[in-house]
C-alpha cells in the first residue's frame, strides 16, 4: 500500500531544514542520490533522506 503522503518532505522542507538551496536538492534527486516521488512536486520519504545523510558520513 502507498505510504501516508503527509509524512513526505517537500524540496522546500529539506532545503530550509539544512540551509541549502532547493535547486541543489532537486539536483540530488535528478542524480538519483536522494530517492523521491513526484506528486505535483518532488516529495521525499523521511527514511530515504536519512539514508542519503548516512551515505554522506565519513565515519
Amino acid at each position: 500500500m502507498v505510504d501516508d503522503f503527509k509524512k513526505y518532505l517537500s524540496v522546500r522542507d529539506i532545503s530550509e531544514k539544512f540551509g541549502v538551496t532547493e535547486e541543489w536538492i532537486r539536483d540530488l534527486i535528478q542524480a538519483k542520490k536522494i530517492k523521491a516521488t513526484k506528486i505535483g512536486q518532488w516529495r521525499v520519504k523521511p527514511q530515504d533522506l536519512e539514508k542519503f545523510i548516512k551515505s554522506r558520513r565519513n565515519y
